[in-house]
């Protein structure tokens, strides 16, 4: 049974941003504004979003779930706003591929996990660069450990530009392949949304990943989500941590007992939409991402799996856009 309070956010609950009142840890925070959006950035917890909200008379109006204190004090990213996706998306299973004649070993890198999971830059902190009043810049790049278990053995520099704009959250997210041989790829972000009993979201997606035990995608075909997700779904229809092709890259989260909605958008290469909402749970994802779950090991056309190789130096950029709605 999720609590009734939590699920609530338009409800403004004074303790929710609690962590902005501590000195030392709002000192390694980047806020911006624009107008009275504020987006909460912590670079040292994976480049992670901490919050994404309106100000109000009322109180925060969050279009994004917020960070709890503990996210900081475990520097957990699985636990703020959204994070980083980088250099591939969700799980590899059994933390190895083949590519280019040889086994991607990525076992033991984070034993929470029987499968590899989300690539290695939400586990790292990122580099703050140029910042405005209502942007910021951070850079990651990652030099492979042979010494490290699991290393991601490909050198590589991303980057993401988080602005408001307007009436928007934009995140653009780039990469480059520093490596001297070719390096396979894949990024997205991972935004975590409030959810409510009345929460809707729409997307016109083609078909779905059905998936095993272990969340790893078994075959792409029909499903009733895919439906819903036309018509409106609410988070607890299904039992959802699936991978949905041949989105029109935009998708909309609503609350219509609260008169608002944000629309997520995204540039290609972003082909590919996850949606996480577990049941009896009060997590909800909507996730655009470049490649499916495992897409170095699934067969299947290029379209339907995702991701690509980076050949040496190659760089690849694409922005996301949220923009909220009132009324």
């Amino acid at each position: 049974m999720r609590d009734d309070v939590s699920l609530n956010p338009i409800r403004p609950l004074s303790t929710e941003l609690a962590w902005l009142d501590d000195p030392a840890l709002a000192a390694s925070l980047v806020t911006l504004r624009a107008g009275t959006l504020r987006a909460v950035i912590a670079p040292a917890v994976g480049g992670a979003l901490a919050a994404f909200y309106e100000a109000t008379p009322e109180g925060p109006l969050h279009w994004l779930r917020p960070a709890v204190s503990a996210a900081f004090e475990q520097r957990d990213p699985l636990r703020m706003a959204s994070f980083p996706l980088l250099p591939y998306c969700n799980r590899i299973r059994d933390a190895r591929f083949e590519f280019d004649g040889g086994t991607i070993d990525l076992s033991g890198n984070d034993e929470r996990f029987a499968h590899a999971l989300h690539g290695n830059a939400w586990r790292r902190p990122w580099q703050v660069r140029a910042r405005t009043d209502s942007s910021v810049e951070l850079h990651f790049e990652h030099e492979p450990d042979a010494q490290v278990a699991g290393d991601w053995p490909f050198r590589y520099r991303a980057q993401q530009r988080i602005e408001l704009s307007g009436s928007e959250l934009r995140i653009t997210l780039s990469a480059q392949n520093l490596a001297e041989r070719p390096m396979p790829f894949g990024m997205g972000h991972h935004p975590y949304y409030p959810r409510t009993a009345q929460t809707r979201v729409y997307a016109d997606v083609q078909a779905m990943w059905h998936a095993d035990a272990d969340v790893l995608p078994t075959h792409l075909g029909p499903h009733p989500a895919v439906d819903a997700l036309r018509e409106g779904m609410s988070p607890d229809a299904f039992d959802l941590d699936n991978n949905f092709a041949n989105w029109t890259r935009e998708a909309t989260i609503a609350w219509p007992d609260e008169q608002r909605r944000l629309t997520m958008t995204a540039d290609a290469p972003f082909d590919h939409m996850v949606v996480f909402a577990p049941a009896n749970d009060a997590q909800l994802c909507v996730e655009p991402v470049t490649n499916t779950t495992d897409c170095f090991n699934a067969v299947g056309m290029r379209e339907q799996v995702g991701g690509c190789v980076l050949l040496p130096g190659e760089e690849i950029a694409a922005t996301l856009k949220w923009t909220p709605l009132r009324g």
